[in-house]
C-alpha cells in the first residue's frame, strides 16, 4: 500500500444474522489490497435508534489501515453493502448491514457531497461510542476523546453480545 491512514468504521444490522453479516463485511474489507482490518470491538446488542418500532441491532466498530482516500473508502464500504444486498428503504429502518465511516486520520474535519467527517451524529449514539471506545478510547472527535463522549452517553439497554476478539474471523452463524 502507498500512504496509509487509519480510519474507524461503525457496523450494524438487525435483519437475518447481523453478527454474521458484520463478519462478512469485515472479511470483505480485509480481502482488499488497499485496506487491512487492524482492530475490531466486541459486538453489542443495542436498542433501535431513530425509528424505534423495529428489532434490536447488533453493532461493532473496526479500525482499518487504508491507502484509500476517505471518499474512496466510503465507496468501498457502500459496494460491500450492495454486494450483501443492503436495501435503503427507510431512514434509520431495518437493514441487513450498515457500514459507516466514522473518522479518518488526518481528516479531523472533512465535508463533501457524499461524506462528512467526523460522522455528524456519532457523538450522540451510544451504539457507536461504546464499541468505538473499546478500540479507540483516545481518538479525538470534536475536541473530546471517544472515551469522554462514551462516558456522557445513555447506555440504556446496551449489552455485550460477543466479546471474543476473533468473532469476525469465524465463518459460522452466531
Amino acid at each position: 500500500m502507498s500512504l496509509v491512514h487509519k480510519a474507524w468504521l461503525g457496523l450494524g444490522g438487525n435483519i437475518g444474522d447481523p453478527v454474521q453479516s458484520m463478519a462478512e463485511a469485515l472479511q470483505a474489507l480485509g480481502r482488499r489490497d488497499d485496506t487491512q482490518v487492524i482492530a475490531v470491538s466486541p459486538v453489542y446488542r443495542t436498542p433501535p435508534w431513530g425509528k424505534t418500532d423495529q428489532a434490536w441491532f447488533h453493532n461493532a466498530c473496526a479500525q482499518v489501515e487504508t491507502s484509500l482516500e476517505p471518499e474512496a473508502l466510503l465507496a468501498a464500504t457502500l459496494d460491500i453493502e450492495r454486494q450483501m444486498k443492503r436495501e435503503r428503504i427507510e431512514r434509520w429502518g431495518p437493514r441487513i448491514i450498515d457500514i459507516d465511516l466514522l473518522a479518518y486520520e488526518g481528516r479531523e474535519r472533512f465535508e463533501s457531497q457524499t461524506l462528512t467527517l467526523p460522522h455528524p451524529r456519532m457523538t450522540e449514539r451510544a451504539f457507536v461510542l461504546v464499541p468505538l471506545s473499546d478500540i479507540a478510547p483516545d481518538l479525538l472527535v470534536n475536541g473530546k476523546s471517544v472515551a469522554g463522549w462514551a462516558a456522557l452517553c445513555d447506555r440504556s439497554g446496551i449489552e455485550k453480545a460477543r466479546a471474543e476478539a476473533g468473532w469476525w474471523r469465524e465463518n459460522r452463524p452466531d
